[in-house]
């Protein structure tokens, strides 16, 4: 889960509104001392998939699975979905619902488990609460989560009927603050919530620190909405309860799609596929085909998961089994629980590029042991990137590329229950071609964006800023 909020952004073009915002990870944070490395960024080669360096935290707690084979050979087919992740396959499974014999080929780049989808915090809630206490924001809220509720409601139901073993489970929301003015801003979001009808709790240091066991932060706010999630294991379940009507195939990225005549070709290093329709489920990776390229940015956010701690250790958690912290500011860290006897720490974030290894590791060993300094001899096990992406307004663009292709992309960091409605929408639209203005309502699309220098020097420079002022909320 990623805490996004508006970053405000003046060289974006402004649409005829007063103020566009461009939104940044809750999550994320800059050191002063490594500014150079987003000013020199350790680029990668531009691929059709990202192409990470560390496995996956989540997957590694797992036992280990047998990739499904890649495709092969020359295949005609109704459908194709490219992107195995919640977006992806909840296309796959509608269509599915949709087309009970069409022919549906499902091609992921990497393995189920090691792709984005699986390289989350793992939240996740049913309903989401407005923006404001105003008329219309509660209006926009309501049709919002009338696609959230029956996406949360499906992904649970798939859980239940199929017994994935994800660790799935109600939690609540913490949001908590480690400075005055992060306090302040807790206090009108939970202003907003109560005049909402949503009921929260207040959480001075002392009930913290009973709670999740650390005095870092001194201002809380709880919520009952809420739940958590071992994300890997929830995309691999997911993938084990797709039709048998849907032929996977995995290590098969797609290196090429182009149109012919009313169909559409996509090759890959061992295939040619020609399909009625496409899907495309790849967020960010889109722009590798040439789309929205106007519309989308390409964001590398990092987590680290503790190695095992011993019973003497684990009181340092405090005294809630499960909980996860979201923080006060926009570019702050996220904390949660993993199990009995793990936690988890998700911080900093880059543009376009990833960041070094031993940046990466340093810091977010340095924000671990800020808040839980009595556990500062216990190391990170697992330390991971995953890329997302993120629009100017904070608003996906769900819909039709060109005819026969559709696609979602800017998820804005929040993918579990979003990806898997916007998938299911996609489906809907390729089997029908009608659009649904109510999940445009609901989503919102997503505005243009200038182009690089602009885009990245305004982003840097703006982040920095933002970093200074989070400040220990960091």
């Amino acid at each position: 889960m990623l805490d996004l909020n508006g970053l405000k952004f003046t060289l974006f073009p402004n649409n005829g509104i007063s103020h566009r915002y461009f939104p940044v990870f809750g999550i994320a944070s800059i050191d002063p001392g490594f500014l150079r490395e987003l000013r020199c960024p350790h680029a990668m080669k531009k691929n059709a998939f990202p192409i990470y360096t560390q496995p996956c935290g989540w997957n590694a707690l797992l036992p280990s699975r047998e990739a499904l084979s890649p495709v092969i050979g020359n295949l005609d087919v109704q459908y194709v979905v490219v992107g195995a992740g919640f977006t992806g396959m909840a296309a796959a499974r509608r269509l599915s619902e949709l087309n009970p014999n069409a022919s549906i080929v499902l091609l992921e780049a990497s393995t189920v488990g090691e792709g984005s989808s699986a390289r989350n915090s793992g939240f996740l809630s049913r309903n989401e609460y407005p923006s404001s206490n105003s008329a219309e924001a509660i209006e926009q809220n309501n049709i919002l989560n009338g696609f959230n509720s029956e996406a949360f409601d499906g992904l649970q139901k798939i859980i239940e009927d199929h017994h994935i073993a994800c660790d799935f489970h109600a939690s609540g929301r913490i949001r908590a603050a480690a400075t005055p003015e992060g306090a302040n801003t807790l206090r009108k979001i939970q202003q907003a919530l109560e005049a909402t009808g949503h009921p929260t709790n207040t959480l001075d240091e002392s009930a913290l620190h009973k709670l999740i066991g650390t005095s870092y932060y001194k201002f809380g706010v709880h919520t009952d909405t809420g739940h958590l999630v071992q994300p890997a294991a929830l995309i691999r379940g997911m993938l084990s309860a797709l039709p048998q009507q849907i032929q996977v195939h995995e290590n098969s990225p797609v290196l090429d799609l182009k149109q012919h005549g009313k169909k559409w070709q996509l090759k890959t290093s061992s295939a040619q596929i020609t399909a009625d329709q496409v899907i495309m489920a790849t967020n960010a990776s889109v722009k590798y085909f040439g789309y929205l390229q106007d519309k989308v940015v390409t964001i590398h956010t990092y987590a680290g998961i503790t190695e095992p701690l011993k019973p003497s250790e684990i009181a340092s958690f405090g005294s809630l089994e499960s909980w996860g912290v979201l923080p006060a500011h926009r570019l702050g860290t996220t904390v949660r629980r993993v199990g009995a006897d793990r936690l988890l720490v998700r911080s900093l974030y880059a543009y376009e590029n990833s960041l070094s290894e031993s940046v990466v590791h340093d810091a977010l060993h340095r924000r671990f042991h800020n808040r839980y300094p009595e556990l500062s001899h216990i190391r990170l096990e697992h330390v991971w990137g995953g890329v997302t992406a993120l629009t100017l307004n904070g608003s996906p663009y769900v819909g039709s590329l060109a005819p026969g292709l559709y696609a979602s992309a800017g998820c804005n960091g929040s993918g579990i229950v979003k990806g898997t409605a916007l998938g299911s929408y996609l489906a809907e639209l390729a089997h029908s071609n009608r659009t649904d203005p109510q999940i445009l309502k609901a989503y919102g699309t997503a505005n243009k964006i200038l182009p690089d220098p602009f885009r990245a020097l305004g982003f840097k420079v703006i982040s920095a800023w933002e970093s200074r002022k989070a400040g220990l909320e960091s």
